[in-house]
C-alpha cells in the first residue's frame, strides 16, 4: 500500500477518497488530519468532481483519534496547546458540510470517534455487517460532545437517541443503525464497495447543479428557523434551476421518452 494517509481517484465526475493507514485502523494522525481538511477544502470550487465516495482500506474504516501520535498528545498540555490541536482536528467536518458534492460513504469495522463523526458528517452511508460505530471520545475522559457529534446525531435520529449514545459511548452496530435510519443499507463485506458505487452512480445520473442545490438547501433547512425560510431556499433553488439548459432537456427527454443527458448548464 502507499504511505500516503489518503488515496485520490477521479472518474468521470467521481472523486474516490480512501483513507490509507490501514495497519493503525486509520486512526486520525496529523498527516490523514491536514489530508481530509485539504482534500475537503479543496473541492468547494471544484466543478470537475460531482459526487465524492469515502471509503477505507484494511479492517476497519476509522477507529478515531491516533492516541499513540506524539503530535496529538503534547507534553505540554496547555490552554493554547491543545486548542490548537482540537481546531486543527476540527475543520474536517465543516469542510465536508460546505463542501457542495454530495458524499457518500462506505463504512465497515470500527467507526469510533473522529471516524464516527466522519460517518455522521456524510450525506449518504452505507454499512457492511461488520460496522460498529460509536463515540467514543466519553470513554477516554472527555465529553461525548465531539467533532460535530452533539450537532449532527439530533439531526440524524432524535434527541432521545442522541443523549444515550453520547452520555454511554456504546456501540451501535450495522442493523441498529440501519433501522434508526442512519444508513441507507447494508451488505457483506465483499458488496460493499459495489453498493456503495451504485449509490453514487445514481447521484452521477442527476442533473449537477441540482445535485448541489438541493445538499446546499438540505443544509440551511437545519438550521432554518422555519418553515418560510426554508421554502424561502427552496424557492430561490428551483426558479434557477427551472431556466437552465438541464431542466429543458430533462422535459425534452421525458416527451421522446427517453433518459435526459445533463450536462450541468
Amino acid at each position: 500500500m502507499s504511505e500516503k494517509p489518503l488515496l485520490l481517484e477521479e472518474e468521470q465526475g467521481l472523486l474516490r477518497i480512501t483513507l490509507n493507514r490501514p495497519q493503525s485502523g486509520n486512526a486520525l494522525n496529523p498527516d490523514m488530519v491536514d489530508a481530509l481538511v485539504t482534500c475537503f477544502e479543496g473541492l468547494i470550487d471544484n466543478d470537475q468532481v460531482r459526487v465524492v465516495l469515502l471509503r477505507a482500506s484494511g479492517r476497519h474504516f476509522c477507529s478515531g483519534l491516533d492516541l499513540k501520535c506524539e503530535e496529538f498528545s503534547p507534553v505540554n498540555r496547555t490552554p493554547s496547546a491543545v486548542w490548537a490541536i482540537q481546531n486543527r482536528i476540527a475543520r474536517i467536518y465543516p469542510a465536508m458540510r460546505r463542501c457542495p458534492q454530495p458524499i457518500v460513504t462506505a463504512l465497515h469495522g470500527a467507526a469510533c470517534g473522529g471516524g464516527f463523526s466522519l460517518a455522521l458528517a456524510s450525506d449518504l452511508r452505507v454499512a457492511s455487517t461488520s460496522l460498529r460505530m460509536n463515540a467514543a471520545y466519553l470513554t477516554i475522559g472527555l465529553t461525548g460532545c465531539d467533532m460535530g457529534s452533539s450537532y449532527f446525531l439530533p439531526r440524524l435520529v432524535n434527541a432521545a437517541i442522541a443523549s444515550q449514545l453520547l452520555l454511554t459511548g456504546e456501540f451501535i452496530e450495522a442493523q441498529r443503525a440501519f433501522d434508526l435510519g442512519l444508513i441507507a443499507a447494508i451488505v457483506e463485506e465483499d458488496a460493499l464497495d459495489a453498493a456503495a458505487r451504485e449509490y453514487a452512480q445514481r447521484l452521477l445520473e442527476v442533473a449537477p447543479m441540482g445535485l448541489r442545490l438541493t445538499k446546499e438547501a438540505l443544509n440551511h433547512a437545519l438550521d432554518t428557523p422555519g418553515l418560510e425560510a426554508a421554502m424561502a431556499m427552496e424557492n430561490r433553488h428551483q426558479s434557477l434551476l427551472a431556466m437552465s439548459d438541464d431542466a429543458q432537456e430533462a422535459a425534452l427527454a421525458f416527451r421522446e421518452k427517453r433518459r435526459p443527458v445533463f450536462r450541468g448548464q
